[in-house]
């Protein structure tokens, strides 16, 4: 069985660097190579969508000129990569916050999506300055919101009513999320949506993660049995 949907924390950017007497931000670019080796290895697999945490909400509390430099090379990314990405049949879409990117890395975002809207064969969906409880939080909002229009009874809210305000809510929830680097925590990504998703952690960082590390990922995937709270066919 082939996941739809996959979700990676990536994750070993620095050390990676390290290892290497290299600066960060040679690991960083080391990481965006490793994008687009995963995402051709996904759809050699025929999984629909892929979802990568490129930036969290906690990433803006990292040293200055760090986050200078990643968003210089997200902006880069987004120049390089977009046509190619159409080109090639892929949808684009970006999840979290965008108020506090630099007004060139919004128009990117924005034309990315734009360009590439109308894609179907592979989604890549990038969490930047995204977090998993502003999700919750941002559902919820709008779910307050229209009880206070009248919109909506309050008597009526559900799991359901949120997870429909929720990012990602009109694609197939993650089957597995792959991390990489060697912790074991989700780090504040997609709460919600992780409710029965299947974790893979990899002590492999996350600029050596290959098409063949992936494969090992899905093959561990498909040993599992997975039951959604349900007693299994191997359960009696």
């Amino acid at each position: 069985m082939v996941p739809q949907h996959i979700a990676i924390i990536m994750d070993g950017n620095n050390r990676w660097a390290r290892q290497r007497n290299l600066p960060s931000a040679s690991g960083h670019r080391a990481g965006v190579e490793a994008i687009r080796n995963v995402l051709y290895g996904c759809r050699e697999h025929g999984i629909k969508v892929l979802t990568l945490f490129a930036f969290s909400s906690e990433n803006w509390g990292r040293p200055r000129q760090e986050v200078r430099y990643l968003m210089a090379l997200f902006a880069r990314y987004l120049r390089n990569e977009t046509q190619k990405l159409h080109d090639d049949g892929v949808r684009m879409r970006f999840i979290g916050e965008r108020d506090r990117f630099p007004q060139r890395i919004k128009g990117l975002i924005k034309r990315a999506e734009q360009l590439t809207e109308s894609n179907g064969d592979t989604t890549l969906v990038i969490a930047a300055d995204y977090g998993g409880r502003w999700d919750v939080a941002n559902a919820a909002r709008a779910l307050a919101e229209e009880v206070e229009r009248g919109a909506l009874a309050s008597a009526d809210i559900s799991p359901e009513q949120l997870d429909r305000r929720m990012a990602l809510a009109d694609l197939p929830k993650p089957d597995l999320c792959i991390r990489t680097g060697g912790d074991h925590r989700i780090s504040n990504f997609l709460l919600w949506q992780f409710a029965y998703s299947e974790l893979y952690f990899t002590e492999t960082l996350w600029p050596d993660f290959s098409a063949t590390d992936l494969h090992l990922a899905i093959e561990d995937f498909n040993r599992r049995e997975r039951r959604f709270g349900l007693r299994g066919e191997n359960h009696a």
